[in-house]
């Protein structure tokens, strides 16, 4: 457990911070000590995400927490004031609440909502910093009536383990890439699986070659370092369905012979395995969750360098399935790896697969950073898709699998082409995706511009987000089988 996490009727003895919910109207709690007027001539309203901070002589201080009108209380509202609470608190570290306490809001998912938002808030990467202070919270006290406790508790134990599952995979995406190669990311997950009880696979460059694996043999063909692929399985009794999550695993992407320009963008390709830690750090959580579907979790994983053995322009590889590719830009990589990995998930015959990946900068054109975009070839499984990021407060956007389109990928040597031009670049990578799924139901996530932020913003913490951790979860826990 990240932090030490209580459901109590009253304030510990130790707490040095209360965060005291604060609506836009109605009654302002006593314990604040002060009338509406007083907030408002201090510059606090009650707005959602608004703090002010009430020192005390002799005893905690008491911090209001804006959660904006009554009326719209939701989970997403109370996640972000409890953030909001973590950096109001500053040094405090034993923090008391009663967030998850208000109406509206069912006592669990309060619970779960609030329990995330501190850990999430609380998350600091310190890495190589000689300074290793990290996070400041040790301890948090959900104040919670009697009729509510007994949810809140199952509320709160389900946030600790998915918010300590993001962390994880923050820690992952934010390392710098010498000291995650595709081998420690692998044995990374080795160990993961082993505290959790998941079953593992790890596949070396031979193997993957002997597979027919051609996709992620020819991108590591410039690297010194050998590729890796995982395979991790959660397999419950009874399974009510069978779930396969792929990811990107591209621990640093260089473009290739296609290099990239020497601008801010290259310093961000640590994070280009992204997709692969989501779907780690998802697998992380199953057993703990009670996850009933059974899921595998594919992590592709590779560098992406330019040397005198790496894949050229005009080059063909042949893919898992069969399906020839010709080279039209060494840094449209990660498509090639995913095409490995979305092709063994379609060979097992699962009632449906899912890809994530920092894949286009196209999607970071047409969504910007707040939302990352779904294409699918199953409208009812990209709707689960969405319904688990709106859930998780992980928003997408559905673009098309436009077929039309289709022959920009077309190529005079190959089976087709791995790039489609300059246009539409989301919408052709994943009709390039949807050749290697075999008509098996599937969703694309495509979070290149959600992979990071650059300052504090709610829950999310400086640096790697772990996008897609809280939504995988969200959808695999709640799997309905398609029709």
């Amino acid at each position: 457990m990240s932090l030490e996490l209580e459901i109590v009727r009253s304030v510990p003895r130790n707490a040095d911070a209360i965060g005291v919910p604060v609506a836009t109207e109605g009654a302002v709690p006593r314990s604040l000590g002060m009338s509406r007027a007083a907030l408002a001539a201090n510059g606090f309203e009650g707005k959602a995400g608004q703090t002010l901070v009430l020192p005390s002589a002799a005893g905690p201080a008491h911090i209001a927490l804006g959660i904006g009108k009554a009326g719209e209380l939701s989970v997403n509202v109370l996640r972000n004031a409890a953030a909001a609470f973590v950096r109001a608190a500053g040094a405090r570290a034993n923090l008391a609440t009663s967030l998850a306490d208000l109406e509206g809001v069912e006592a669990r998912a309060a619970a779960q909502a609030v329990t995330e938002g501190v850990i999430l808030a609380n998350y600091r990467y310190v890495g190589l910093k000689n300074d290793k202070t990290g996070s400041s919270v040790k301890s948090l006290a959900l104040l919670v009536g009697a009729p509510r406790a007994a949810a809140a508790r199952t509320g709160a134990d389900r946030g600790v383990v998915i918010a300590d599952a993001v962390c994880v995979a923050r820690e992952l995406i934010n390392t710098p890439p010498a000291y995650l190669t595709a081998r420690k990311l692998a044995d990374a997950a080795v160990a993961m699986a082993a505290t959790v009880g998941l079953g593992v696979e790890v596949f070396n460059r031979d193997q993957l070659a002997a597979m027919g694996c051609g996709g992620i043999v020819g991108v590591n063909a410039g690297s010194t370092e050998p590729p890796r692929m995982v395979r991790l399985t959660y397999t419950p009794k009874n399974p009510t369905g069978h779930v396969v999550l792929v990811g990107k695993g591209v621990t640093y992407d260089s473009g290739g012979i296609s290099l990239k320009p020497n601008d801010a963008s290259h310093a961000l390709m640590k994070m280009d395995m992204s997709g692969a830690a989501a779907v780690l750090a998802t697998m992380s959580t199953l057993k703990a969750l009670k996850c009933k579907a059974a899921v595998t979790g594919y992590l592709m994983c590779t560098d992406n360098m330019p040397s005198g053995s790496a894949l050229k322009l005009g080059d063909v590889l042949t893919m898992r399935n069969g399906k020839t590719v010709e080279i039209h830009n060494t840094d449209a990589e990660g498509r090639l790896i995913l095409a490995d990995g979305l092709s063994l998930a379609a060979e097992s015959k699962p009632d449906a697969i899912v890809d994530i990946a920092t894949l286009t900068g196209a999607v970071i054109a047409a969504l910007g950073e707040k939302m990352a975009g779904v294409v699918g070839n199953n409208q009812a499984w990209v709707d689960q898709v969405r319904a688990a990021g709106a859930r998780a407060d992980e928003p997408t956007w559905q673009l098309p699998l436009a077929r039309e389109y289709r022959k920009l990928l077309d190529s005079n040597v190959a089976d087709m082409r791995n790039i489609g031009g300059p246009y539409a670049g989301t919408i052709t990578s994943s009709l390039f995706l949807d050749e290697f799924t075999a008509a098996v139901p599937w969703a694309h996530i495509d979070m290149s511009g959600t992979m990071k932020v650059d300052g504090n913003d709610g829950w999310l913490a400086k640096g790697a987000t772990a996008y897609g951790t809280r939504l995988l979860i969200d959808l695999v826990t709640n799997f309905s089988p398609l029709k």
